[in-house]
């Protein structure tokens, strides 16, 4: 299934600045075996990263469900960083520790060390390469900054520094880096959402979060089968609304009004007006034109489409790839 050819809503300002992020936190994993550990553990080749390039990862149940979303790079050697939603920090981290063993790996919250920045437009284009590929990384100094998924058609890119170092560029509103996320297509795992989906239904495969060629990690099995099999039924996909959208809220079809055909993963009010969202819903549902979000059901209740929101889908800025 490719992206959508629906046209998007009168195009935003131009993305430009930089922001402190403080949705996200920073777990470190420091030792000789800190690589093939993570490695064993995530849905992405740790094994062979270098230092040029970041991995986009799932963490998951031994039944395929995600339980935190990474963006994972070395800072050295023997040292790798994983950057993941706040909310899901603690319990995640816990949840590794438990799989150490006797790896030579030490796990740790280094939130508090590390300084977080969203880059965008020639805030982003000043350290980045003109052909800079998602997840491509350079080092500058004691700070790394990674190249994102563009929104919009701007550039962005994170920056990862030393908590007393931040990039140069004129203050962009977290509120537009948090809706240049939701634009730029790749969704990350938040507490509300855990257990809930499988890589897949994030779109990590088509965003290089998953290698099907890589050794066992907890719910590779489930992970490959709904790609080789056929059974995937899920896909993430961008939409505008005219009202407000929220985490965790529902989406409906007329077609059943008893059950949902969609989850809102995240959502941000637009410059532009009203408010764009990334939904995981099922892909027989992603052709209709009368899909809205509705509040939370209650026991018995039926979803009221008069007083839903109405969706409008967007394109992907990326295409999503064939199921084999």
């Amino acid at each position: 299934m490719t992206q959508s050819t629906l046209s998007a809503p009168t195009a935003p300002q131009p993305l430009n600045g930089i922001t402190p992020i403080s949705h996200l936190g920073v777990i470190r994993a420091v030792g000789a075996d800190a690589a093939s550990f993570l490695h064993g553990q995530l849905s992405n080749d740790f094994a062979l990263l270098d230092r040029d390039h970041a991995r986009l990862a799932a963490f998951c149940t031994a039944k395929g469900r995600m339980l935190a979303s990474f963006i994972g790079f070395k800072r050295s050697a023997e040292e790798i960083v994983l950057i993941c939603d706040r909310s899901l920090l603690a319990p995640t981290l816990k949840r590794l520790s438990m799989f150490v063993l006797r790896a030579q790996c030490k796990l740790s919250d280094a939130t508090g060390e590390f300084c977080l920045y969203g880059l965008a437009g020639s805030a982003a284009q000043q350290y980045l390469s003109a052909d800079a590929a998602p997840w491509s990384l350079r080092h500058e100094g004691d700070a790394s900054v990674l190249a994102l998924y563009p929104a919009a058609g701007n550039s962005r890119a994170l920056w990862v520094a030393p908590a007393d170092q931040q990039p140069a560029g004129p203050a962009l509103s977290e509120d537009l880096w948090q809706w240049s996320e939701v634009q730029s297509g790749v969704a990350t795992l938040s507490a509300p959402l855990v257990d809930a989906f499988v890589p897949q239904m994030l779109n990590y495969e088509s965003l290089g979060g998953v290698n099907f060629k890589k050794g066992c990690y907890p719910g590779q099995e489930i992970v490959a089968r709904s790609q080789f099999r056929g059974t995937l039924k899920r896909r993430t996909y961008l939409v505008h609304a005219e009202k407000a959208l929220a985490l965790g809220q529902e989406v409906f079809s007329p077609e059943d009004l008893e059950q949902s055909t969609g989850t809102v993963l995240q959502a941000a009010a637009a410059p532009s007006g009203g408010w764009d969202a990334l939904v995981s819903m099922q892909i027989a549902s992603a052709g209709r034109d009368d899909l809205f979000a509705h509040a939370a059901l209650s026991e018995g209740q039926s979803a009221d489409a008069a007083n839903g929101i109405d969706l409008q889908l967007l394109p992907l800025p990326y295409v999503l790839l064939a199921d084999i």
